[in-house]
């Protein structure tokens, strides 16, 4: 049975968007967490926002990043988007019910992660989907933008594993309660 996990960034003040803040509190301990989660990954789903961003940004990185960068551009994407037409870096677009989609991946063998993706991390919560939620909180207070969860996204959760950064840099893993 497959397993899909959430990897997200979060300010103390649950700010998602632009983690350009989180650059001072990455240190080495989050880089081998980071490069476990992908190690672990057989796929990534994706958030049409997140696909385009990663899409820009990692072809460029990988000769700086090794096998990090060499497995994000080589591995396979699932994409949730209603607007693009034309897949690229290894993507195959999701058409029709993206639950349903997700559904499908869950019943193969596939361990597959979600980087960023709020949009559609708070679908596939609604949606009883994600069977494990990895969030980075880091210490800082960003003030305004988007927030993790959405108004009305609701779910029980139990920590199954944390640790706190020598950065501050608290990483909780959450498992649906």
């Amino acid at each position: 049975m497959g397993r899909i996990v959430a990897v997200s960034y979060v300010s103390l003040d649950g700010v998602f968007e632009e983690p350009a803040w989180s650059g001072p509190y990455f240190n080495d301990e989050l880089g081998q967490w980071q490069s476990e989660n992908l190690r672990e990954a057989d796929v990534m789903l994706l958030g049409r926002k997140t696909y385009e961003g990663f899409k820009e940004a990692w072809p460029k990185m990988e000769a700086e990043t090794g096998w990090f960068g060499e497995k994000m551009n080589g591995m396979p994407k699932r994409v949730a988007t209603t607007t693009l037409t034309e897949p690229e870096w290894n993507a195959t677009f999701i058409a029709g019910d993206v639950a349903e989609a997700a559904r499908e991946l869950k019943a193969g063998s596939e361990k597959v992660l979600i980087n960023g993706s709020a949009s559609l991390i708070n679908y596939l919560t609604r949606h009883n989907l994600i069977d494990e939620y990895r969030i980075m909180i880091y210490p800082v207070v960003v003030g305004a933008g988007r927030k993790l969860w959405d108004e009305g996204t609701t779910v029980a959760l139990t920590v199954s594993s944390s640790f706190v950064t020598k950065t501050g840099v608290a990483v909780l893993t959450y498992l649906p309660a």
